[in-house]
């Protein structure tokens, strides 16, 4: 276990890495679904560093000031209701033995949180436009894009599992040669 000054210094560090990626969202709005999901990925580096709690701490801080420092909300609430926590809760999820239960549960908790984030752009945020949108397609376009973003999601996670690899056997042993 690191001591309590690198655990702080590395928070700090993540933190201020996901507020710039998350700024940038709402400076470059056709990336507000990817940036969020990169300010993610840098919540792993806390996971494997010190631990999931400790990560888990990092999400709440950055998801409290991404909603003021942000200029998008809506990506800043998708990286609050999805992309900030789900790189941790993964680490959970992948202890699960059984390859079909896994994915269950990883589906099951992408569209909770999808769907929550629906709900919450059009009811609580007023984001009504999501809903015409919807008209345009007609009358199953939101299953449809339900099942498109499940697909996208997939390939999210595979990402997620290619960064913490790449992560784990390329940048943490040239890190560890030059101390």
């Amino acid at each position: 276990m690191r001591d309590i000054s690198y655990r702080v210094a590395l928070g700090g560090i993540v933190s201020a890495l996901c507020l710039v990626t998350m700024f940038l969202a709402g400076v470059l709005p056709a990336l507000y679904l990817l940036l969020p999901g990169i300010a993610g990925i840098l919540l792993m580096i806390i996971a494997v560093e010190v631990n999931t709690g400790w990560a888990f701490l990092t999400y709440l801080a950055v998801s409290l000031l991404s909603v003021f420092v942000t200029f998008d909300k809506e990506a800043a609430l998708i990286f609050i209701m999805f992309f900030g926590h789900y790189p941790i809760l993964r680490f959970y999820i992948q202890k699960i033995p059984l390859k079909l239960i896994r994915l269950i549960i990883k589906l099951a908790v992408f569209n909770i949180c999808i769907i929550g984030y629906f709900y919450v752009t059009v009811y609580i945020l007023g984001i009504d436009d999501i809903l015409e949108e919807f008209d345009d397609i007609g009358k199953y376009g939101a299953y449809i894009m339900l099942g498109i973003s499940n697909l996208i999601f997939l390939v999210y996670d595979i990402d997620l599992d290619f960064m913490y690899n790449l992560y784990r056997k390329r940048l943490i042993p040239k890190f560890r040669k030059k101390r």
